[in-house]
């Protein structure tokens, strides 16, 4: 741990970890809630290094951290063994379509870098087997097939881990819901017994009933690898058992709660839950694939032009389960094997500024970008050179919509969830072997890489001047660097000792100046990257390409809105330009609410230049010149 010392030297002087309720932290501070805030050592907090101040607020013991604050967060929570401790959730209320898709990548995103191992490690068996160089019936095949199958074999057990953290419920039930689904005595039944009778005779949903529970009929079904009864019947179980916390005392509690949870939800989910999720699951994916048949060329077009932007917006996470539903299901999935194209067409594309640009800084951000967007991982080309660009990003879904119709028109698929990148290629190799649809992917990849590059390359590549040299400016005794940080916010100006914050009045925080805004929009002060983006949505911190840490943290206290009223624009991590909307915000209802809206903008690492200039403007409109930060 960093900042085991500092964390240990908190917790002790804010009266030892028996004297912390609870501990949450915003951007830049740590906000206890203390049984008895005289027993905290103010003073002596205010004197260690690493802890800008300390502010005693609206029922909150505030230690004043800086930006690293999750880190001194995270070693505090650990030493303190705070099980609660937890950062601050957003109180802002999500649509259906958004609360559905932070449901699913919540399931899902924590099992991706495993289920990708074992993908690759099952494709390149299948390679093996191929190419000639393994036999089924050899040991070693046997081995790695375990190893590709286990995770995807055994899915609702570790979905019913994820799903049950989703959820908020204990996640050993979650997996003990999982398990029972896939338990090896109901899973031979089906292949040796012999059926008591059978159900919906003559339809499509005609099932044979082998068991029955307390005479109620079990319609058994193949749960391995399946996606939707696991996450369905965790969600179940979690309402269940937050039911049973309510009513069970909790002297009986521990074993209780988890025993009626498991004896109602398992039942239910083996006879109502399973049977409707599977045939839901069936139908989803004989929809999807109708629907990808009507014309495989155009639908590898539309998801190979359209999945770039999908994952920029988060929205890809409403494809992904259909996928390995998919797969689960029909054994395949055309729908992701569309997409294959579309990492090496931005590599293309990448490569052609690497080699056209004369701007050192950016080709020295297109060399690692290159080489990352090969193994599929192309968060840097997108973020920190095509999309802020615009045309490289658009050429390089061009690019991939052409690859994606390649690979529609040659029918590949992908047979299992491997990796990405080149090291997807194997997931194309079906039960047949290398046939006509692997060749497709082939082709499909080749083809995304040329055109993006010769786009590119041809396309009229506009280069720039190499930004890594800020602004000078002249006075009569030396040369000086120097950067101009531009107006967030249109508003009214005010010196930071006018504010109520101390945390910001004093100083402590670094130089800066205040702004009483007229209205409620934040925009980029500076070309960089958004370094810092809470939850709650009220501050945030950017990094210029000069390395000058700005911050600008709107209204005092508004944390405890909890979002409410904050809605970002942008995702912590992205790239943006001077100007850019980062973030709306309701400045009339904020202030309805009794919160002083004035919003510091800060240059967080002061320490590291010769001054900081504030402006002589009484008022200001966005991206007028607001400070000068002297390098």
């Amino acid at each position: 741990m960093k900042y085991e010392a500092l964390a240990k030297a908190i917790i002790k002087n804010v009266g030892g970890k028996e004297n912390v309720n609870s501990l949450t932290h915003c951007i830049t501070r740590l906000r206890f809630k203390l049984k008895d805030e005289s027993k905290a050592n103010t003073d002596a907090l205010k004197a260690m290094d690493g802890i800008v101040t300390v502010i005693q607020s609206g029922g909150q013991y505030q230690v004043v951290i800086g930006n690293h604050v999750p880190e001194v967060y995270a070693d505090v929570a650990a030493v303190g063994g705070f099980r609660d401790a937890e950062a601050e959730p957003s109180g802002e209320k999500m649509s259906f379509f958004n609360r559905f898709i932070d449901i699913i990548s919540g399931v899902f995103q924590p099992t991706l870098g495993v289920l990708a191992a074992t993908g690759m490690i099952k494709g390149f068996n299948a390679l093996f087997l191929a190419l000639g160089w393994l036999t089924a019936a050899s040991g070693t095949y046997q081995i790695l097939n375990a190893i590709g199958d286990c995770l995807f074999y055994f899915f609702p057990i570790f979905l019913g881990y994820t799903a049950a953290k989703k959820f908020n419920a204990n996640i050993f039930i979650g997996m003990a819901i999982g398990a029972s689904l896939v338990y090896p005595t109901l899973s031979g039944i089906m292949s040796s017994g012999t059926p008591l009778y059978t159900l919906f005779g003559g339809t499509i949903f005609e099932s044979p009933v082998y068991i029955t529970f307390l005479g109620i009929p079990v319609i058994l079904m193949s749960y391995s690898s399946s996606v939707i009864p696991i996450i369905i019947s965790t969600y179940v179980g979690a309402k269940l058992e937050k039911l049973f916390r309510k009513i069970i005392p909790s002297v009986v509690r521990t074993f209780l709660v988890p025993f009626f949870t498991l004896l109602v939800v398992v039942p239910l989910s083996l006879i109502i839950i399973g049977p409707l999720a599977t045939w839901a699951g069936q139908l989803l994916g004989q929809g999807t694939l109708f629907l990808y048949n009507l014309s495989p060329m155009i639908g590898g077009l539309l998801l190979g032009a359209v999945w770039q932007v999908l994952v920029i917006f988060g929205l890809h996470w409403g494809i992904v389960p259909i996928a390995i539903n998919n797969i689960a299901v029909l054994k395949y999935d055309p729908i992701l094997a569309g997409i294959f194209g579309a990492s090496f067409a931005q590599t293309g594309v990448v490569l052609a500024i690497m080699l056209k640009t004369r701007s050192a800084k950016l080709r020295s951000l297109s060399i690692p970008a290159f080489i990352s967007g090969i193994f599929g991982v192309t968060e840097p080309a997108i973020y920190g050179i095509t999309l802020p660009r615009k045309k490289p990003f658009i050429l390089s879904c061009i690019g991939a919509a052409a690859g994606g119709a390649i690979l529609g028109a040659m029918g590949s698929k992908i047979y299992i969830m491997g990796g990405l990148g080149i090291f997807m290629l194997p997931s194309f190799i079906g039960p047949q072997g290398m046939d006509t649809a692997f060749y497709g992917a082939i082709i499909g990849m080749v083809v995304s890489f040329v055109l993006g590059f010769l786009l590119m390359f041809f396309g009229g590549f506009k280069d720039e001047e190499d930004d890594a040299k800020p602004k000078e400016a002249c006075n009569t005794e030396t040369m000086v660097k120097q950067e101009t940080v531009g107006s967030p916010l249109k508003g009214t100006v005010k010196p930071l000792s006018e504010i109520a914050d101390e945390a910001f009045s004093t100083g402590a925080m670094g130089k800066g100046i205040a702004i009483e805004p007229a209205e409620g929009k934040v925009v980029a002060p500076v070309d960089g990257v958004l370094t810092s983006l809470f939850s709650t949505g009220h501050a945030i911190g950017i990094t210029s390409d000069h390395g000058v840490d700005i911050l600008i943290h709107v209204g005092r206290d508004t944390v405890k809105l909890k979002g409410k009223y904050f809605v970002p624009k942008v995702k912590q991590g992205e790239r943006v330009r001077k100007g850019q909307v980062l973030m709306e915000f309701d400045a009339e209802a904020i202030k309805a609410e009794g919160y002083d809206i004035t919003t510091p903008v800060i240059i967080s690492n002061t320490g590291d230049y010769l001054d900081v200039i504030e402006t002589e403007k009484q008022a200001v409109d966005y991206q007028d010149d607001l400070l000068t930060v002297v390098i």
